[in-house]
């Protein structure tokens, strides 16, 4: 394989990795607040087909993410009403949620499946599209591929470098602490939870107007997505950069199993492009794998120099959720 298609290879990763990252994010925003959001999977689901529906209908692309970015909006309210106004299980409501958009969306979208749509084209940045290899790698795409990266750094600024980040932290961590300094934890949690919701909303329209262009169903290729952006905020630690690098990876992985696919032709195409499924999930276990009593008994009985190398290994991946994740808070 020659270096300009490795290179093209890895500029598509870049940008197959947007709607993940969008995702990730937003779940990560909404899970440092304390809340945890399942409905992820079947919100991108119903945004990619709400949002393909109204830029063909309109042949406005805009309207399309804007309507895109109001379904996650919707939906997450819904989690944040019922969990934190009618105290219901956040898991319960966010999993029966993702279900049912899911199906929603292949019901109302059957009209449209096939159909084509408007796309956004690409705009590379002048002057710093003619930069070798950086130039094709990270300045040669559609604005949200540009706005993906912009908001992986604005996020990760907003959490640790801000006052308001700082409360965020606390939401999730120490929600009492926060009250007693005067944060009204259930109203930012509603905020948070419905601005993560609209993010994991924008990663739909992302997928049906950039990404994978048109609305194809239950063909499409979107099912499951939403699990693994769940997947990664907690591998990247409720951290917006290690997150993003997360989805980065995986955009990798599907990229690798179409290249190594050729090289393997007794292996079925079917294998190799779920493959980066059952990877995320094996790294997933590999970032808790620390906290065994097994692997704890397993290192003891290692060899000095060996132990220590692993420790330090499993110690980098391990991973501590936000105390109050997922639990209510009464105000006093």
């Amino acid at each position: 394989m020659s270096w300009d298609l490795i290179l093209t290879g890895l500029a598509g990763v870049v940008a197959m990795a947007t709607p993940v990252v969008f995702a990730t994010l937003g779940e990560t925003l909404t899970e440092r607040a304390g809340v945890i959001n399942l409905s992820v999977n079947g919100t991108i689901l119903l945004s990619a087909m709400g949002g393909f529906v109204a830029a063909l209908t309109t042949g406005s692309l805009w309207l399309g993410f804007l309507v895109g970015m109001l379904i996650g909006g919707a939906v997450a309210f819904l989690v944040a009403f019922t969990s934190l106004t009618l105290k219901q299980s956040q898991v319960a409501v966010g999993f029966v949620l993702a279900l049912f958009t899911r199906d929603l969306s292949y019901y109302l979208g059957n009209p449209f499946v096939g159909k084509q749509g408007p796309r956004v084209p690409v705009m590379p940045i002048p002057g710093l599209s003619k930069i070798p290899v950086l130039g094709e790698l990270l300045f040669d795409h559609d604005p949200l591929t540009y706005l993906s990266i912009v908001l992986i750094f604005v996020t990760w600024f907003w959490v640790y470098k801000t006052r308001p980040g700082l409360i965020l932290q606390g939401l999730g961590e120490r929600p009492a602490a926060a009250y007693a300094r005067g944060a009204n934890v259930r109203l930012q949690r509603f905020i948070y939870t419905v601005l993560g919701g609209m993010l994991v909303g924008l990663a739909g329209p992302t997928y049906s107007l950039s990404v994978k262009a048109g609305w194809k169903g239950t063909i499409s290729g979107l099912d499951g997505i939403g699990w693994i952006a769940l997947a990664l905020t907690i591998f990247g630690a409720w951290n917006p950069l290690r997150g993003a690098a997360g989805a980065y990876m995986f955009a990798l992985l599907q990229w690798l199993s179409l290249v190594v696919q050729p090289y393997l032709p007794g292996v079925p195409t079917q294998v190799l492009q779920v493959a980066p499924f059952p990877l995320m999930i094996l790294t997933l276990l590999l970032v808790n794998i620390g906290n065994t009593e097994w692997m704890k008994r397993t290192l003891a009985g290692l060899p000095p120099d060996a132990r220590h190398f692993i420790s330090r290994i499993l110690r980098a991946l391990q991973v501590t959720p936000p105390a109050g994740l997922g639990r209510a808070f009464e105000e006093e």
